[in-house]
């Protein structure tokens, strides 16, 4: 497993590298490694490493891999669609959730955190590029959401996250992160202090926009099977 492990701190390299050339050198973002698709022992060897932050998109695939990796105390964020069949699951295990997206699933997992655990920090999905294929409240909506979910016991709300249309260039990559943090600030002072932006393909970008919490899974697993 020492590929994996190369790989990460290749990553953690890059990362800080660019944290410094945004003059974030103090405050580099954190590393969600992005683990759908791979194996539970790619994760183990991850989490020997120091990574403990994992991110999925698929409950079903998930949650395996947590009962297989209790004992690792590891951090869980979910970064997939989320379908109103699963939020009972999702609230139960999960400590993150990144795709928050409308008002009927907040007051699902709301309802459905347990008890006995600690609120479900919770990001915002903003749709920043207006893309009617992808999940996210729109910018005017999401001042309502925000009042919404600050308003629901059992969830705490963190921060947004993006997902934008692929562009070419760092300067079209900025541009909506960008957006992302300015609807942020503009919110006020609610102490929503993580911005979920970039991938394996434009952290740079985002991080020099802000990005608290970069989501990495290509430029650390390696490509994924499509099949």
């Amino acid at each position: 497993m020492s590929e994996p492990n190369l790989a990460w701190t290749g990553v953690l390299a890059r990362i800080a590298q660019a944290a410094a050339h945004a003059n974030r050198a103090t405050t580099p973002p954190q590393l969600l490694a992005v683990s759908k698709r791979q194996p539970v022992a790619a994760l183990r060897a991850l989490a020997a490493a120091g990574q403990s932050a994992f991110g999925e998109n698929y409950l079903q695939e998930a949650l395996p891999k947590m009962a297989a990796l209790a004992e690792l105390n590891l951090s869980w964020h979910f970064i997939g669609r989320i379908q109103r069949n699963k939020t009972r699951d999702i609230a139960a295990h999960f400590d993150w959730v990144h795709t928050l997206d409308r008002a009927e699933i907040a007051q699902r997992l709301s309802a459905q955190r347990p008890a006995t655990r600690p609120a479900l920090r919770c990001l915002i999905e903003v749709n920043i590029s207006g893309e009617a294929s992808k999940a996210g409240v729109t910018p005017a909506g999401l001042p309502a959401l925000v009042a919404l979910v600050r308003s629901l016991p059992g969830l705490a709300l963190r921060g947004l996250m993006c997902l934008p249309a692929p562009t070419t260039t760092e300067h079209e990559q900025r541009l909506p992160f960008r957006q992302l943090r300015q609807l942020r600030d503009a919110l006020g002072d609610l102490g929503l202090e993580e911005l979920s932006m970039g991938t394996s393909a434009d952290f740079q970008a985002a991080i020099a926009e802000g990005s608290t919490l970069v989501r990495i899974g290509t430029a650390l697993f390696g490509p994924r099977d499509s099949s």
